[in-house]
């Protein structure tokens, strides 16, 4: 039996549990050096035109969540445009190449999120080559350990809220223009917003501000019929974390302290993000779903 996101399995057993030797990347890391592989769905999501004609952004989908969300978005009927960091061209590649075997239209978008005015132009440039602009995945994420506040530098914590908190409100700013009412917003947060890790100060601090972001957003946008959800995996199997944002005695042992015991894969997260770009949470606004393998969120 081919399996796919919809057959029966015990949830444990799914997808091993990781055997993680010691390795170290250069920040952000690539997915093409990960080890293990991370699974993406690339083999097991089957789409079902949840998503027929819609026209989505997605930062960060080079590799990791990102990566498993374009693939399942194409999947759906998704016209998909990822951005990611030149560093990270191959990866892009890679994902391109998946998605672009669906029906929908595809674009890659090399830049930094950092960078406002990358940031403010992304949905302008996604009008042009798509003519419309229905869903935004803000996905992009920096994250480094740093067990000593002491030794938390000001670039760090400049370019880590830069990355992954300021780029949301300089997109969503810039969207508002395009977006009509039915579109959804999904901001990934993290288990890190509700049970922060004494080294990922600065990336915590940054998962609650996009809990909090969220919730806000959700009440003024829900008057423009647009809704504001997110998503708040963790811990997810992602180049992340081997490029400096675990240390090695945390990183050979990644996910073992989860309820399951092992660490989820980016391909169980992207169902959630189907859900909430889909017409079947028109309900819901201003929610985060946890994919975090049983560690609870409020």
């Amino acid at each position: 039996m081919t399996r796919t996101q919809h057959t029966m399995q015990d949830p444990r057993s799914q997808y091993p549990a990781l055997d993680i030797p010691e390795q170290r990347q250069k920040e952000p890391g690539l997915d093409s050096e990960l080890q293990p592989k991370a699974d993406h769905g690339e083999t097991t999501y089957v789409g079902s035109g949840k998503l027929q004609g819609r026209k989505a952004l997605i930062s960060g989908a080079d590799s990791g969540i990102g990566r498993a969300v374009a693939i399942a978005f194409a999947r759906e009927g998704a016209d998909v445009a990822i951005t990611y960091l030149p560093s990270e061209q191959n990866d892009a590649e890679e994902t391109l190449r998946i998605i672009s075997k669906e029906a929908g239209e595809t674009i890659a978008i090399p830049g930094d999120l950092s960078e406002e005015t990358f940031a403010q132009d992304l949905p302008n440039n996604i009008m042009k080559a798509f003519g419309g602009l229905d869903i935004i995945v803000n996905n992009a994420g920096k994250q480094i350990y740093c067990d000593d506040i002491t030794k938390l530098s000001t670039d760090q914590l400049d370019a880590t809220f830069r990355t992954n908190i300021y780029s949301m409100f300089w997109i969503v700013q810039s969207a508002l223009e395009f977006l009509p009412p039915g579109a959804s917003i999904i901001n990934t947060t993290s288990i890190q917003s509700y049970q922060p890790s004494a080294g990922l100060l600065d990336y915590a601090s940054t998962k609650g501000a996009i809990t909090s972001f969220t919730k806000g957003l959700s009440a003024q946008l829900i008057e423009r019929g647009i809704r504001v959800n997110a998503v708040a995996p963790g811990p997810i199997w992602t180049p992340l974390q081997p490029s400096f944002g675990q240390p090695m005695e945390k990183l050979t042992h990644f996910g073992e302290q989860s309820p399951y015991g092992r660490a989820g894969q980016p391909a169980e997260c992207a169902p959630a993000y189907v859900f909430l770009a889909s017409q079947e949470s028109s309900y819901t606004t201003g929610e985060v779903i946890g994919v975090t393998g049983g560690n609870w969120t409020p």
